[in-house]
């Protein structure tokens, strides 16, 4: 049975299950925010209709290209997001943008501030702009990316870009929710080999070097070359696909076409062979195992003999009385108890 619609989901009524998918089939725009507003509720009858919600929905996601987008500070991924998703509205698609936001935890999102960040996006009705707190997850990823991904899908958006926070925390997160995972960087801000994480490397699918324009241009087509050469040098993720690095320039929106090309090109290489599927299933059984450790970890906190023993425990261990060890396998006794 749909829950009654007399619910309330913050100030707004919260609807049936069948009034979120009609609405959200449809594209209507508060219906679709609503919905995401629901699944990321944490409130235990919320996440029950979300997960109904989402299974009603399955059978409509699945048919956009997920794009994950990374970058170093300063390295223009708004204005680079913004520019992109322009050219891609212009050309057709329907382009949601998940912009996970790292200082919105306890305001729940900052929509303005996406707003002033992507101002051509925000007011362009082939986009949806949706903000998110990451609510302390790391690498900058809200725990319900992956579902609002499968909503949006679902509304008919077939171009999905997840914004993440930055180089440095857990890419590893981005790239197993997306198809492809572009890391942008600049040129001129030092030495760029030694202010990358091998790591970031190695999920990389493409490196695109951003203000690659003026007098800095000469310097991105270097640090492009520098680059390429550490790629060449780091084991592929996949055989069949070496990460190219381009360089482009958000600002005067050049290189942007030749990026999207190879993102496609990739895309197809991997739907024609079987690989874009097989890739999804293994992302569905980690984010399942992700999502056990999200909520046993919520249960602990909320466990109210641990809640006691907490205070006591953090002192214990700041004053060497008690290893962080020990104090661990106090609070997961309390827990089994």
């Amino acid at each position: 049975m749909s829950a009654p619609a007399a619910h309330t989901l913050g100030s707004r009524p919260r609807l049936s299950i069948d009034e979120y998918v009609a609405g959200v089939r449809s594209g209507d725009r508060a219906n679709l925010a609503q919905a995401i507003t629901l699944i990321e509720s944490r409130k235990p009858e919320h996440q029950d209709q979300a997960q109904e919600l989402l299974l009603k929905l399955a059978p409509l996601a699945g048919q956009s290209i997920r794009v994950g987008i990374s970058g170093v500070p300063g390295a223009g991924k708004s204005t680079f997001i913004d520019t992109l998703g322009t050219n891609l509205t212009k050309a057709g698609h329907n382009v949601a943008v998940l912009a996970v936001d790292p200082t919105s935890a306890r305001t729940g999102g900052s929509i303005l501030g996406d707003k002033t960040r992507m101002a051509n996006l925000a007011t362009n009705d082939k986009a949806f702009i949706r903000p998110s707190p990451t609510s302390g997850t790391l690498g900058g990823v809200t725990r319900t990316t992956r579902e609002t991904i499968l909503v949006c899908e679902a509304a008919g958006y077939d171009v999905i870009l997840v914004e993440t926070v930055g180089v440095g925390q857990s890419e590893v997160a981005v790239s197993e929710m997306v198809d492809f995972f572009v890391v942008l960087l600049i040129a001129g801000a030092g030495d760029e080999l030694q202010g990358i994480k091998k790591g970031v490397l190695e999920i990389a699918d493409m490196i695109a070097l951003n203000k690659a324009d003026g007098d800095n241009e000469t310097r991105a087509r270097a640090s492009a070359a520098e680059y390429q050469h550490a790629l060449r040098i780091i084991a592929p993720k996949d055989k069949e696909w070496t990460p190219p690095v381009v360089t482009v320039s958000a600002l005067e929106n050049r290189g942007l076409d030749d990026l999207w090309a190879r993102i496609t090109q990739r895309h197809t290489q991997l739907a024609g062979g079987g690989g874009l599927a097989a890739m999804r299933q293994q992302q569905q059984v980690r984010w399942m195992w992700a999502m056990v450790e999200d909520r046993l970890v919520a249960k602990l906190k909320a466990h109210p003999e641990i809640k006691a023993m907490v205070p006591d425990l953090e002192k214990a261990v700041t004053e060497g009385g008690v290893t962080p060890a020990l104090a661990v396998d106090k609070m997961l006794k309390a827990f089994r108890t």
